[in-house]
């Protein structure tokens, strides 16, 4: 079919979600409808379930799931409060659920992170038969100081790493019972440099390489997995995700979002600029059979500084297609991969507060 679908969520309220149709043979891309969710939870970053029957959010002071019945219906299950540290759902505090990996495998739990303050805690939760988010049945730790703003499974789904950001680490987790989507601490590594500060991380399908994304560094540092301990280590090869010469590349720019295509055989990772006068980047980085990084491919500049977003998100089913959403002017834009090149195809806009976190491809 021709005819694919995206969900896109929005920063600050009022919440909704948006579904876009884009045609990969005329290259058009259209809103086809917005749901109306509850104005207080827009959904700062949203993903799938298994079998793309639920959508998951993360809905400021809530975690919400949704069901999928077909792209343009989508039905509110429940919302949760964070329950990791009493004060994390008080209006009287910043803290924000951020982010929300959904696991592949049975039994299908769900596991959450909070940010900025009150944010030492992982939540883990377990689905219903339709899908819907249905008990915390775990608060795992990290640390007071940490914000963590994304995970990634390895291939089997024993092993889960975070990015931890805000206290500049790399942490490992395990499930120790296949029954169970509970976790046990494994260990953590300090990033290669104190202004690091990990946002994300992606890891290959042979499981043998985990790239993480650092905001403040501006760079993908390759992490090969030792194959005793499960623990990333880090290769001393890294990438740059904004050109030489920004004078101070610390504070102009933040990478955002690392995300590996289809076939595993390319990385993407994007940057955001912090000022409205500049562009962000989105780079390509192609990978060899065992997972390290052969080469960069592109650096190429995004058209708005991205604002909070510039999240790329490469579709599931091929490697030439990939969205990036944008929040500084509320963009949408598919751009087609083709013989290592990247370029822009279709593009919408939609003028709402803080549209643009990040898309999700439903088929």
């Amino acid at each position: 079919m021709p005819v694919h679908h995206l969900m896109v969520g929005t920063w600050t309220p009022p919440g909704a979600i948006f579904t876009f149709a884009f045609d990969d043979e005329k290259l058009t891309l259209e809103l086809v409808k917005r749901t109306e969710i509850a104005r207080d939870e827009p959904i700062s970053w949203m993903t799938f379930d298994h079998a793309k029957k639920a959508i998951y959010g993360a809905a400021m002071k809530k975690w919400s799931s949704f069901a999928v019945e077909s792209p343009t219906s989508i039905t509110h299950q429940v919302s949760h409060p964070m329950l990791h540290d009493p004060k994390a759902s008080s209006a009287e505090t910043n803290t924000r659920a951020i982010f929300l990996l959904a696991a592949r495998k049975p039994p299908y739990g769900v596991y959450c992170n909070p940010f900025y303050d009150h944010a030492g805690h992982g939540s883990v939760f377990s689905v219903s038969a339709d899908g819907a988010l249905a008990e915390n049945v775990q608060n795992y730790e990290y640390q007071p100081n940490t914000g963590i703003h994304g995970m990634v499974f390895d291939p089997n789904e024993e092993y889960l790493y975070s990015a931890d950001l805000r206290a500049n680490k790399l942490w490992v987790h395990r499930r120790t019972d296949p029954a169970k989507p509970d976790l046990e601490l494994v260990g953590s590594v300090v990033c290669p440099d104190e202004r690091d500060h990990p946002r994300w991380v992606a890891m290959h399908p042979s499981g043998n390489y985990l790239y993480a994304l650092m905001e403040k560094g501006n760079r993908i540092c390759e992490y090969v997995i030792d194959p005793a301990t499960r623990m990333p280590v880090y290769t001393h090869r890294h990438f740059p995700l904004i050109p030489p010469g920004i004078p101070d590349r610390w504070t102009q720019y933040r990478a955002d979002v690392c995300a590996l295509s289809h076939s595993g055989r390319y990385l993407f990772a994007s940057s955001r600029a912090n000022s409205f006068d500049l562009t962000g980047y989105v780079a390509a980085f192609r990978l060899t059979d065992s997972g390290a990084i052969d080469t960069q491919l592109c650096l190429n500049p995004t058209p708005t500084s991205g604002g909070h977003s510039n999240a790329v998100a490469p579709c599931d089913w091929s490697d030439e297609w990939i969205a990036i959403t944008d929040d500084q002017e509320g963009w949408l834009e598919i751009y087609r991969w083709q013989d290592e090149f990247l370029a822009r195809v279709a593009r919408v806009r939609v003028p709402e507060p803080g549209f643009g976190m990040n898309a999700i491809w439903y088929d």
